[in-house]
């Protein structure tokens, strides 16, 4: 993939837009040092040239009160009707927050959904097996319990930002809240188009935008919406997302390497589950090149405390929303 070529004007806007894409293009203009049209154009020509795929919301499930899992499945004996068709039953289930294949993996498939009990969980999970454990050499299945997102520090490398680096922390002991159906339509609106303005919510949803504007601010109160992003197509701008998987000799030790590892721009995510790897880690990089200096290094800095690393790409998402349809 051909790099695209954006400045640091660019790239300070992509990072403005992930700390906040419902901020007002003037707004983001104060910041980066440029004029409201000139940042509408620019976001324009990045969205035109593929750079920017999306805006989306962040919303923590675990405060609906749902329980995250997470299923991770090698195939056997699949044909592409068959792989397909086993992507289509994940997608149409409608708690599914995201389905993904992977490259250089032990897993071919990623599912990740929300329920309300392991009951219901398991409801499904016997139904899948029903139509395609035939398909399934192997499969694990993980319990969510803390997803903790950064800025997007790679895109604008200054000192100044790598501290204080985190964004939000979803968790799965948080206690959940009640919200009612117009809350829920309006998070179903903005879910995977965050910049909608409010006007045209308010007129789908038949209420005033003061409404939908107060019921906003609301769920950002009671920490449903953590915060409105962009997704950048990273292939783009020559970068590459990879899932690190880190496995421990010494548990004592956790806190220490992820402290470490908080303080890298490359950091973009931290996922912790019960059943796979102690501490798994989603990195930004160039290229595999780089990745593997980085895990030298840690392995280095931390000798006798890891047990191994892994890595993988996620090769094509197939569904990603934060909200269950």
């Amino acid at each position: 993939m051909v790099e695209k070529k954006i400045d640091l004007k660019d790239r300070k806007i992509l990072y403005e837009l992930d700390l906040d894409c419902r901020q007002s293009n003037t707004q983001i203009g104060k910041k980066v040092g440029l004029k409201r049209d000139v940042v509408a154009y620019r976001i324009n020509r990045m969205q035109e040239e593929g750079i920017i795929t999306n805006f989306w919301t962040a919303i923590n499930t675990f405060r609906l009160g749902y329980q995250v899992y997470r299923i991770y499945i090698d195939f056997q004996y699949v044909s592409q009707n068959i792989k397909d068709e086993i992507i289509k039953h994940f997608v149409d289930y409608k708690n599914t927050w995201t389905i993904y294949s992977t490259l250089r993996s032990e897993v071919d498939l990623g599912v990740i959904i929300w329920v309300k009990n392991i009951f219901e969980f398991y409801q499904f999970w016997e139904k899948t097996l029903d139509k395609f454990e035939n398909y399934f050499e192997r499969f694990v299945v993980s319990i969510y319990t803390q997803e903790v997102c950064y800025k997007k520090s790679y895109l604008v490398l200054e000192n100044n930002l790598k501290t204080d680096r985190r964004m939000y922390v979803d968790t799965s002991d948080e206690h959940a809240v009640e919200i009612d159906k117009l809350d829920y339509h309006i998070l179903n609106e903005l879910a995977v188009n965050a910049r909608k303005p409010l006007i045209e919510v308010a007129e789908k949803l038949e209420c005033s935008s003061q409404t939908v504007n107060y019921r906003l601010k609301n769920l950002i109160k009671i920490g449903v919406i953590q915060a409105f992003r962009v997704n950048v197509n990273l292939s783009k701008l020559n970068l590459q997302q990879y899932k690190v998987e880190i496995y421990l000799r010494d548990h004592n030790q956790k806190k220490s390497i992820i402290d470490y590892l908080e303080g890298q721009q490359y950091l973009d995510g931290l996922n912790f589950v019960i059943g796979w790897a102690d501490i798994e880690p989603e990195f930004i990089v160039k290229n595999v090149s780089e990745l593997n200096q980085i895990l030298t290094e840690i392995d280095v800095k931390f000798a006798n405390s890891i047990k191994k690393q892994s890595y993988w790409i996620i090769e094509k998402k197939y569904k990603d929303r934060w909200l269950p349809e």
